[in-house]
């Protein structure tokens, strides 16, 4: 067999595998650049222990570093880092609730919270479904023929993980020519997306064991509710808040009920 369709997936695993390491790879699940302080922060460990935590986790190739000046700032390594998080936390047992502070930041990772760059938790798949509702995305079973090259290529590369409750495991999602038009008119230009990306993709929830938006596409949308100040980053790493204008603003724009995601 050639060696170059063998992958490691145990030395992943044992990276994965440490509690501390785990923490600190959730801690960058939500995006942007930690440095070692505020990881070993959220690891529980002391600032010489977590060094060596991240030198594991660069090994494995799930984290990258950034410098800036003096300062090493740490993220991971790609968006598949982040969505192999969203799948394992699919066969996870929760983690026991031993604290008021832990149970309010349970439920509001539940409600909305960052997936990398794109929106996941209550919030994230009823914006999905919405745009489903909506005819802006199509949802679609593999191999089923007469679509066109445009929708091949988003279909080919739109399809996750499936997992109870999330429907068929060859379903693909692919924006429609109305919907290209409705995500215009919101501010969205998808023909601008980066072409380094797929457009259409989606990930398991693990709360909610339904899809949510990610791609290029979910990227773009959840970039566009921040500029809006629909949403707005919470106290808790990851954590975001649906305002009062983002309540009202889904609601006349994709038809987003405030009892769906409260």
């Amino acid at each position: 067999m050639d060696a170059r369709t063998e992958t490691d997936v145990a030395q992943v695993a044992a990276a994965i595998g440490d509690p501390s390491r785990a923490k600190v790879l959730l801690a960058l699940a939500g995006g942007g650049a930690l440095p070692a302080s505020a990881l070993a922060a959220e690891a529980g460990v002391s600032n010489s222990t977590i060094s060596g935590h991240l030198a594991r986790l660069l090994d494995a190739r799930l984290l990258t570093v950034e410098l800036d000046g003096r300062h090493r700032y740490y993220r991971l390594a790609t968006t598949d880092v982040a969505r192999a998080l969203e799948q394992l936390a699919l066969i996870a047992r929760p983690l026991p609730v031993r604290s008021l502070n832990a149970d309010t930041r349970a439920k509001a990772l539940l409600r909305a919270r960052l997936c990398y760059d794109h929106l996941a938790g209550r919030l994230g798949v009823t914006v999905m479904s919405a745009l489903q509702e909506r005819e802006i995305l199509a949802a679609e079973g593999r191999g089923s023929g007469g679509r066109s090259p445009e929708a091949e290529a988003d279909a080919g590369v739109g399809a996750g993980v499936g997992g109870p409750g999330a429907g068929s495991l060859d379903a693909a999602y692919v924006l429609t020519a109305h919907g290209r038009q409705e995500l215009a008119a919101f501010g969205v230009e998808t023909d601008r997306l980066p072409r380094r990306r797929a457009s259409v993709r989606y990930c398991v929830d693990w709360a909610e064991q339904r899809h949510h938006l990610a791609g290029a596409l979910g990227a773009a949308l959840t970039t566009r509710l921040f500029d809006l100040e629909w949403l707005r980053h919470g106290k808790y790493r990851r954590v975001v808040h649906l305002t009062d204008a983002g309540r009202e603003g889904l609601a006349t724009t994709f038809g987003v009920r405030g009892d769906q995601v409260d």
